[in-house]
């Protein structure tokens, strides 16, 4: 009995260190696909203005009647965050609360406007009023402007633009998650163009400095 014991232990130990050798490896290869595996940046597109060039300041009229300025250099030192929605996305309306929560935590240098597509008519308008309203998007500049959509090549959405107090284009893409705008504000942090270019710049000086 002390014997089938003592046998049933050492065999219980095995398998416990076979196990624990089983997690290590699986948690170091998780660590290496981690590594290789890029982060999902907004997708740019090619056409329109360049990421880097100086935009024109455009004097553009809001769904109140307000007006607002898009480009250019910012009187208040804020960059400006340009998302373009429309009523007839379902993607955007689940993206404009993320929008207004990440936009938030960098209100000290940032700004959020919401930009769509021109109203032809006074049914057209109206209904973006209750676009706004239904969004609670009040607070925020919501700009009616076909022109702006022509000029920064706007031909997908949820699309931002990244505009930088200085009035440079910084970064621009198609967003559908919170990750996506990110990679916008990313871009301009690190000065890069795309997240993607970002990693693959680590990866170079990393490979740099490991060669002899």
């Amino acid at each position: 009995m002390v014997e089938a014991l003592v046998i049933s232990n050492i065999i219980l130990w095995i398998l416990v260190v076979v196990l624990s050798l089983l997690v290590f490896a699986l948690t170091r290869q998780v660590g290496i696909l981690h590594e290789r595996v890029a982060p999902a940046g907004a997708l740019q597109p090619t056409n329109g203005p360049k990421v880097g060039e100086l935009t024109t300041a455009m004097e553009l009229r809001s769904v109140d009647g307000s007006d607002v300025t898009v480009g250019g250099e910012h009187s208040g030192g804020l960059a400006s965050f340009i998302l373009f929605i429309s009523p007839t996305c379902p993607v955007c309306k689940s993206l404009v609360p993320t929008a207004q929560s990440l936009i938030n935590s960098e209100k000290d240098r940032m700004r959020l406007l919401f930009a769509s597509d021109g109203a032809e008519t006074e049914a057209d308008l109206q209904q973006h009023r209750d676009y706004v309203d239904e969004l609670q998007i009040t607070a925020y500049p919501y700009i009616i402007s076909q022109a702006l959509g022509m000029h920064y090549q706007v031909s997908k959405l949820p699309f931002a633009l990244l505009i930088g107090a200085d009035g440079t284009l910084k970064s621009k893409g198609l967003v559908n998650t919170r990750e996506h705008m990110e990679s916008l504000i990313e871009s301009m942090d690190s000065g890069v163009s795309t997240v993607q270019e970002f990693v693959g710049k680590i990866q170079t000086d990393n490979a740099m400095e490991q060669t002899p």
